[in-house]
């Protein structure tokens, strides 16, 4: 008889441990979620390309593909930091795939190119985090003075919460399915150089399947009224 309540009360125990176990996992889970949801970065829902100002169709490959600069309070609202600040040029990015085939962006290549015929890549993570940390230019306030070196003050370091949002919002190339939606930022030094009318972005390199598609050639100078409708 002992030795059955004691199994039993073990039992009881082990049972008693394993719901004391399961709480605190479920509640370390739902702190991690929150937390999680937190830092990273939340962009407005991506609607189909078609539905933005600046796009361009391929009826025939069944792909459009939009781009939406960031230079108005409603498209730079979803941004803590305010890029220009620090000469970087925002463009929302989204290749809407109505085709049966999976597009493969491997080979993808995208140039701005300006109104004077410079062609400007993406900036990586690591040419944005420079674009924050290094020093400021030499101060020009004293002419008679020309040290070999800045004399301005040191940028602060950036920021953990402003560098997972800029590589939260980095458009990746993954493969777009069919019927569907992917989009992502692209981050454009400027070199202190405000975008001009006349600039176009240029994407190439998109396959689907073996077949490579035509290249897309984006106009950046129509002004940007329409707002995506979201369905």
């Amino acid at each position: 008889m002992k030795t059955a309540r004691l199994c039993k009360l073990d039992l009881r125990l082990d049972i008693i441990n394993c719901v004391k176990a399961a709480r605190i996992i479920g509640c370390v889970a739902l702190l991690t979620t929150l937390l999680f949801s937190e830092k990273h970065f939340n962009p407005p829902p991506a609607a189909h390309a078609s539905t933005y100002a600046l796009h361009e169709a391929h009826n025939d490959e069944k792909v459009t593909i939009a781009a939406e600069p960031v230079d108005t309070p409603q498209t730079s609202a979803a941004f803590k930091v305010n890029y220009r600040d620090y000469g970087l040029y925002l463009i929302r990015l989204l290749i809407s795939n109505d085709s049966d085939q999976t597009l493969m962006l491997d080979s993808l290549k995208i140039e701005y190119i300006t109104a004077r015929r410079d062609k400007l890549q993406p900036a990586t993570n690591a040419d944005i985090y420079r674009k924050f940390v290094r020093p400021n230019r030499a101060d020009q306030s004293h002419p008679g003075m020309h040290l070999p070196f800045p004399v301005g003050k040191k940028k602060e370091a950036i920021s953990k919460d402003t560098q997972e949002e800029y590589e939260s919002a980095q458009f990746v190339p993954v493969p777009v399915t069919p019927h569907s939606t992917h989009g992502g930022y692209l981050f454009f030094d400027m070199q202190g150089e405000p975008p001009e009318p006349g600039a176009h972005l240029y994407i190439s390199g998109i396959k689907a399947g073996t077949k490579d598609l035509f290249y897309f050639e984006i106009p950046m100078d129509k002004t940007v009224t329409d707002i995506p409708v979201q369905k």
